[in-house]
């Protein structure tokens, strides 16, 4: 079952960042140099914009690509807010496969844009805003119910390798995109439509939510230990599981009766838990810079490589690739150390000089271009995926809760929501910097990180805190 949860959970949100990617791939064939292709075939006018798409025919392409950016990712943060409210309190595979099944629609609904020969821009404003709040179903969702299966020991190893999922989604949803960019632009929305509607189904007909529904033992989250263990010691050393899902604790009294099932936490009630406030703060950052290279990084790569459509789209999958390689490194590292906040500001520490070397140096060749994108890509990545998922489900059984297994969704909503909000300003503000230069976008992008490392500071010396004390009781008994 657990091995199930995660494949579905893979699954789902896979198709979700599938459904996302194709808006970046496509912009560069809404508005294309057509005095490239040579004259207009139908009048024989020399205009450089008659095979552009309108209305992103005009000079002002770009801010109406933000707008389009922005009415998805604007909706899709406050929707979040909302989102995970709902979750806690209606069925999670019916909420899930409801939202992924009218992700679908909404996806396909910009395609048939195409096919209809629709030029205006508030349909697919309006197809974005809709698209952006059904979406918000997926993220609150799927981590419960991973949280609901998996306990504190490995959660950020297991974790790291599930939330594969966004890279991995982004990429193919950029080479399914990519495949019909050139020739009909609207396929590259439909096809990812169907998949992640299909998705939705299957999750609908076998995903199971808790384990008491199969009659399997909860986790062992560290709130059972505390009783039995120091607690410093239940943070740091608590391993896995068992295969089994037996715990030290005695299960058989775990209340399963509906009279003892804890109500669900209140939105501020969420906010009263130690970590939720900076790590919101700091994925707002980290979340800012992720999603302006998922919606700019091809038209970027067009205009400064000089690239094709379908090529640069091709070269942005290594910047995913990287965010695989550094959501796995990141998980692995904060389990060894038990620092989650250490390990998020470290990363965006280093992170910070690596796109100004690649904005830079990142466009001398093809081999430096691919090394500084999966190197960038894991260091952008890795603090945003560490924190959206095993930072949120410990956050979402903290000891504070006392065993209360309905916070999970509200306190997930709260983070990616906080993070949605940079999310939406990162494409909005690369859309209004890029005419002065992509210069400008990076020094954002790097001032941004740097935010997002400031804002862990507290958390960051809390955790140093927990480690000196530990260092100084071994000095002390050597010494003795």
């Amino acid at each position: 079952y657990r091995g199930l949860t995660l494949v579905l959970t893979f699954l789902s949100y896979t198709s979700y960042h599938l459904s996302r990617k194709p808006i970046s791939i496509v912009k560069s064939q809404l508005h294309l140099n057509c005095s490239a292709l040579g004259p207009n075939p139908h009048n024989d006018s020399n205009s450089t914009t008659w095979c552009s798409w309108a209305p992103f025919d005009g000079d002002n392409y770009k801010e109406l690509f933000g707008a389009l950016d922005n009415a998805f990712l604007v909706a899709y943060a406050i929707g979040m807010f909302i989102s995970g409210i709902f979750g806690e309190r209606l069925p999670l595979r019916y909420y899930l496969s409801g939202g992924m099944v009218l992700s679908g629609l909404f996806t396909a609904l910009f395609g048939l844009g195409y096919f209809w020969d629709i030029h205006v821009l508030w349909y697919f404003i309006i197809v974005q805003v809709c698209n952006g709040l059904v979406q918000t179903t997926g993220w609150p969702a799927v981590v419960a119910c991973v949280g609901n299966w998996f306990g504190k020991g490995k959660r950020g190893l297991i974790m790291g390798i599930w939330n594969s999922h966004t890279s991995v989604g982004n990429i193919l949803g950029s080479l399914i995109a990519g495949a019909w960019v050139s020739s009909a632009w609207g396929l590259s929305f439909v096809v990812p439509g169907i998949i992640i509607a299909v998705v939705g189904i299957i999750c609908f007909l076998f995903l199971v939510e808790y384990p008491e529904d199969v009659d399997c033992n909860p986790p062992q989250h560290h709130v059972m230990t505390t009783s039995e263990k120091d607690p410093e010691a239940v943070i740091s050393n608590e391993g896995p599981l068992s295969l089994s899902g037996q715990s030290s604790v005695d299960h058989s009294k775990s209340p399963k009766e509906p009279a003892e099932e804890p109500e669900a936490i209140s939105f501020f009630g969420a906010l009263r838990i130690p970590g939720v406030v900076e790590f919101s703060l700091c994925l707002l950052f980290a979340k800012l810079v992720s999603y302006t290279f998922l919606y700019w990084l091809p038209l970027y790569i067009v205009n400064v490589a000089h690239f094709g459509a379908k090529e640069a789209g091709d070269l942005s999958t290594l910047f995913d690739v990287g965010g695989i390689l550094g959501g796995i490194f990141a998980g692995l590292i904060s389990d060894y150390t038990g620092g989650r906040a250490t390990t998020c500001c470290v990363m965006l520490v280093v992170a910070a000089p690596m796109l100004f070397l690649y904005n830079h140096v990142g466009q001398n060749g093809i081999g430096v271009s691919v090394a500084m994108l999966i190197i960038c890509g894991a260091l952008v990545n890795g603090p945003y995926a560490l924190i959206t998922t095993a930072v949120s489900a410990d956050l979402g059984t903290h000891e504070s809760l006392k065993g209360n297994a309905k916070a999970l969704s509200t306190v997930t909503a709260i983070i990616d929501g906080t993070g949605s909000v940079g999310a939406a300003l990162g494409p909005l503000l690369a859309g209004l910097i890029s005419p002065t230069g992509w210069n400008n976008v990076f020094y954002m992008l790097i001032a941004a990180d740097v935010l997002a490392c400031l804002l862990l500071a507290r958390v960051v010396v809390k955790e140093a805190r927990g480690w000196c004390g530990p260092m100084a009781r071994q000095r002390g008994y050597v010494a003795a």
